[in-house]
């Protein structure tokens, strides 16, 4: 496991299906990156190609069309699910389902330097995660999400908050994740002794937004606050 530091607060998912409506997933995410630039915060938004129902093909083409957007403006680029893709485009790293690869075997694979992340559900998910060699995990849902449908109960900030105490690895909170409720979540149980957050990651709020350079600022803006 590589020990830098993972320093990103905003992890941006992508749907093309649901960007098409703001001129297409490069166009939002170049703009959801460049917010980041306006606001002086390098490295503050870590992307993740997450196109499931694509063939491996068509992932790859536009993993490759997506990682010089990201490098442009120092964001890594994690490609979910498909290590193959991964090494292929020579992307910064992968997410892992909770049901995929396990972390162990993808590290082996991709090395010490690439950034793993993994899905998880459970306090027991996290540690897993965490012994295999992640350098973070993603929590959720916390609340029921704005753009897909949701993956078992809620856990709220309590439940945020026991991912976060159970975890030795950053714990990004998903689901229904929008500036308003990560202000909100800010001295509840998620930020009880003992853990916090490390940040979020958001699909509909950037993606699904009218103005994603604008809900992408609102956002990094709301989790200055859980610094």
């Amino acid at each position: 496991m590589d020990e830098r530091r993972v320093n990103f607060s905003l992890y941006l998912i992508s749907d093309r299906k649901l960007a098409a409506a703001s001129g297409g997933l490069l166009a939002v995410i170049e703009a959801a990156l460049q917010a980041m630039v306006d606001m002086g915060q390098p490295g503050a938004i870590a992307v993740q190609l997450r196109e499931k129902d694509l063939p491996g093909r068509e992932i790859y083409e536009l993993a490759n069309a997506l990682l010089p957007i990201c490098r442009r403006h120092s964001a890594p680029l994690l490609i979910n699910d498909r290590l193959d893709v991964a090494i292929a485009v020579s992307a910064d790293g992968v997410h892992l389902p909770s049901n995929g690869v396990p972390v162990a075997a993808a590290r082996r694979l991709l090395g010490p330097s690439a950034l793993i992340g993994v899905s998880t559900h459970r306090a027991d998910e996290i540690r897993a995660a965490a012994s295999g060699g992640a350098d973070f995990a993603v929590f959720g849902p916390v609340f029921d999400p704005l753009s897909k449908p949701a993956y078992g109960v809620a856990g709220g900030a309590e439940g945020l908050g026991a991912a976060c105490r159970a975890a030795s690895i950053p714990v990004y909170a998903l689901g229904g994740m929008s500036a308003e409720r990560i202000h909100r979540l800010r001295g509840t149980a998620a930020f009880d002794e003992g853990g916090r957050p490390a940040g979020a990651g958001v699909i509909g709020a950037v993606i699904g937004a009218n103005n994603p350079r604008a809900a992408t600022r609102a956002l990094l803006e709301a989790l200055a606050s859980w610094r």
